[in-house]
């Protein structure tokens, strides 16, 4: 069965006419669209060149200054102590005082220590009564033994009795004796002059025999005590003994003294790594605990480079420069080994080496690679950040 034919009396519609230029007027559209989203986009400004301020690390010839805090402090210092147990009684010092030798400085409560005295003392007694009874029969024994109404076996073994009671009575004795020395030792004395740096023990605390009551500091001669880092022990052993190798200026005093290197640590210490030093003062006039400023000359191999203190910055835990690379004038992150600081310069004993060309203003807002100039040539100034 064929599909009904369409009305013939319905009109067909009229055929779709293509407008002339339709396309070239979308394309013109389109392009005048681009151009004005173009004209709205601002372009990104090229990366400004940073100047900055560099500095020329120069190796140092001949001989540098450095110098160290010191303390005044006496060569000899003792810490004083009872040789017995006891309760502390008495102190009659103070931290600060002069003393004398021989002079009374503490004294423990003598109670315990006088009975054991008059125990010593007791037993000694009867060991002499037993002494003397021994040697009484022993006499008597030896006229029976002329008489014959004694066995020798008999007389020897008395012989042996009076020979042990006379040796218990000799124990006895030497037990007395030190007891003695013991009660004595209830009363602690200055063994020398000098001045009581520390008191370590109030009256009432209960001490053992041996722990530190006083810490005196002997009269005589006065040492200047300071530290130095590890890359500056070699060259002060080099001047160890030299006289005038140091200079010391207490403080509130604008003399320089001559002083000369007595003492170097042969090890570091655990906690800061640095080595104690001590200089001898001679007979400068100066006080215990005193601060000081110790002045060496120093060879410039051990003393490091100088840096000023603006070229540092904190990377990872540590300290680093930045180093500029002259050809291609950008900068890179250089970790360092900081030896000190003295004044407004910073020593350096690793990482950098002489030539090198070192960033000293703008180091905390560089960045790796980044492109430089130098500070006072032809380049676009840095936008800030």
């Amino acid at each position: 069965m064929s599909p009904a034919a369409p009305d013939s009396h319905e009109p067909a519609p009229p055929p779709r006419r293509r407008a002339a230029g339709a396309l070239p007027r979308l394309a013109l559209l389109g392009l005048l669209g681009s151009l004005a989203l173009g004209c709205a986009r601002e372009q990104p400004p090229p990366e400004a060149v940073r100047a900055v301020r560099t500095v020329k690390v120069v190796a140092a010839q001949g001989e540098t200054v450095r110098e160290f805090a010191a303390e005044i402090r006496a060569r000899s210092e003792v810490a004083l102590a009872f040789q017995v147990p006891g309760r502390l009684l008495r102190r009659h010092v103070e931290a600060g005082d002069a003393v004398r030798a021989g002079q009374l400085l503490a004294e423990i409560d003598p109670q315990d220590l006088a009975l054991a005295q008059r125990a010593a003392q007791a037993a000694l007694q009867a060991a002499e009564v037993q002494a003397a009874q021994a040697a009484a029969d022993l006499a008597r024994f030896e006229g029976l033994r002329a008489q014959g109404f004694l066995s020798e076996a008999e007389l020897e073994r008395r012989r042996s009795a009076a020979r042990a009671a006379e040796a218990q009575r000799a124990q006895a004795q030497a037990q007395a004796r030190a007891q003695g020395n013991q009660a004595a030792y209830s009363r602690l004395a200055a063994p020398a002059a000098g001045v009581v740096t520390a008191a370590l023990a109030e009256p009432g605390s209960v001490l053992a025999a041996g722990m530190p009551v006083l810490r005196l500091a002997l009269a005589g001669p006065r040492d200047a005590v300071f530290v130095v880092p590890e890359d500056a022990v070699d060259a002060l052993r080099a001047l160890r003994g030299r006289a005038g190798a140091a200079e010391l200026r207490v403080w509130g005093d604008d003399a320089w003294l001559p002083t000369t290197l007595r003492e170097i640590a042969a090890a570091a210490d655990p906690g800061t790594r640095a080595f104690q030093v001590k200089a001898e003062l001679g007979a400068a006039r100066v006080e215990l605990g005193q601060t000081a400023t110790l002045r060496l000359k120093m060879p410039a191999a051990a003393a490091g480079l100088r840096l000023p203190l603006t070229a540092l910055r904190e990377h990872e835990g540590g300290s680093a420069v930045w180093l500029l690379d002259a050809a291609t004038m950008t900068v890179r992150l250089r970790p360092v080994g900081v030896a000190g600081v003295d004044g407004e310069q910073v020593i350096v004993v690793a990482g950098v080496d002489p030539g090198a060309e070192v960033v000293t203003a703008g180091v905390h807002v560089l960045t790796e690679g980044q492109k430089v100039s130098r500070w006072g040539d032809d380049a676009p100034p840095a936008a800030p950040r």
